[in-house]
């Protein structure tokens, strides 16, 4: 059975095509908006296709109309996109990531799969990177042979003996210095994380038609060329 794991799309629509693999079924780990600026056929597809889902942190700001706390970075990008994901988006799109639920297990290929978005002790917003030690004490209650997380926009794989960590990595917004769509493959129990080039001129020029300008523009467009670089300008709170 082969298995088809993604997390982190933020509306960004190029990225998510450019993922060209079969599957049995799909898993996805929440974060499905902000960022980008075309939310609707990302949470479309994974309506439709995604085999289980959890809700990550900005789809459930988004849902809940939440404004952005104030600050510099990635928080003030969040604040700049967000009113473009509420004015395209349609009632039954809010009510699809609301309802989203924090956390999921489902039995897929003889395997338990645990599926949360930051980490089973805070599912929304912990930020852990590829810490054994960290994993090791955050999933000792978890029943799963796969713990499967996103949130940190960075793919990792740690095996803990009985169990296994696994970070996909973000579709839309990697952070980790390599510009490329990531997302990982289970199949037959073999972990494989993979990247895919996307048209990333077709992302920036559609974030220019949904109305995003001037220096968000630019800082949303550096961040995607760079693989998560975030300029010093908008770095200041």
């Amino acid at each position: 059975m082969k298995i088809l794991l993604i997390a982190d799309i933020h509306a960004n629509w190029p990225a998510l095509c450019a993922i060209r693999e079969s599957y049995d079924a799909c898993l996805f780990l929440g974060d499905l908006v902000d960022y980008g600026t075309d939310p609707v056929p990302c949470i479309d597809w994974v309506r439709q296709n995604a085999t289980a889902a959890v809700r990550g942190n900005h789809d459930h700001a988004v849902a809940q109309r939440v404004n952005p706390l104030p600050g510099g970075g990635f928080r003030w990008l969040a604040a700049t996109t967000r009113p473009l994901q509420w004015k395209v988006m349609r009632q039954s799109q809010f009510k699809y990531l609301g309802r989203l639920p924090g956390s999921r297990s489902v039995d897929l290929d003889g395997k338990r799969f645990f599926l949360v978005h930051a980490t089973p002790r805070d599912p929304m917003d912990e930020h852990l990177l590829a810490d054994a030690p960290g994993w090791e004490a955050r999933t000792r209650s978890v029943d799963a042979d796969f713990i499967c997380v996103g949130h940190t926009h960075r793919q990792f794989h740690l095996d803990l003996g009985r169990k296994q960590v696994i970070n996909p990595g973000s579709v839309g917004q990697p952070r980790d210095g390599d510009p490329r769509c990531a997302y990982a493959i289970v199949e037959n129990g073999k972990i494989s994380l993979r990247r895919v080039e996307y048209d990333i001129d077709a992302t920036v020029r559609q974030m220019r038609e949904a109305g995003l300008t001037g220096e968000a523009l630019d800082v949303s467009e550096y961040v995607l060329r760079t693989g998560g670089e975030m300029p010093v300008l908008a770095l200041k709170p």
